[in-house]
């Protein structure tokens, strides 16, 4: 059994004023929300059990119908935090996806997820320059590093980089944990020493990235799913008018293609 968990407790500042009065995960693309798009996806894969975890206008996402876990302190901590406001749903039986609100991406990207037998799979876009090109000026000012063994396991992720040797692919945000290993990733995040540091943040505010990485140095095996594109993360009004223009001109195909 696989369940989903989609972290969507943020404001989304960046996306305003379409969030001024919406959570970020139910801003559209192509006339579709970015939610809707995810959980498409999810229900094709057979994938039902799902929860939202969420704080900002909140109450849209529930009278959607949707399962809500609730962050009471998004404006000061981060998605670590708000994936654990939904423990209950973590301790469940079963394989975990864990998704990010903002992103949306094809069915074959999510069953090579789903197919990785490792401890963590975490999806991996090898063909990242070109991707980031459409959205970014100085590319390395946003990246986080991301290296990979010879064996295809991430040994670091989300650190700043210097240079593109420490850049091997994206982290796109859509991550599997293995279900005889979630109780363990549970425990591992309650064992973590509260006063320290995380990639320079604090504990409170840390990225999902800064708590994988102590999990890769502890020694779980996270191994990259790489794809080739077939995703897209919608992090500011200058990405979506460019994805949406994009799609008008048929050129969104080739980084991600809307079928509706």
């Amino acid at each position: 059994m696989t369940r989903a968990v989609i972290l969507a407790a943020g404001q989304g500042t960046r996306l305003r004023p379409l969030t001024n009065d919406k959570p970020k995960c139910l801003v559209e693309l192509a006339g579709k929300s970015l939610l809707s798009r995810q959980i498409e996806v999810l229900d094709a894969a057979g994938i039902t059990d799902i929860q939202i975890a969420t704080s900002y206008r909140e109450d849209q996402i529930r009278s959607l119908g949707y399962s809500t876990a609730h962050n009471p302190d998004y404006e000061h901590t981060n998605m670590v935090e708000s994936l654990f406001s939904a423990r209950p749903f973590l301790e469940r039986c079963g394989d975990l996806t864990i998704a990010y609100g903002d992103i949306v991406y094809r069915p074959e990207n999510l069953a090579a997820l789903l197919a990785c037998e490792d401890e963590i799979a975490l999806m991996i876009d090898l063909q990242r320059p070109s991707l980031w090109s459409l959205r970014l000026d100085n590319p390395l000012d946003d990246a986080g590093t991301l290296v990979m063994d010879s064996r295809g396991f991430v040994t670091e992720l989300g650190k700043k980089p210097k240079d593109y040797e420490n850049i091997q692919g994206q982290y796109t945000g859509l991550i599997r944990i293995r279900g005889d290993r979630v109780t363990h990733f549970i425990a591992f995040f309650d064992a973590l020493d509260r006063e320290q540091f995380y990639n320079g943040k604090y504990f409170d505010n840390m990225y999902v990235t800064s708590f994988l990485q102590p999990l890769i140095d502890a020694g779980w095996n996270a191994r990259a799913v790489t794809a080739q594109i077939g995703w897209l993360e919608i992090d500011s009004v200058d990405d979506l008018q460019r994805y949406e223009e994009m799609n008008k001109n048929g050129l969104l195909a080739r980084f991600y293609e809307i079928n509706d």
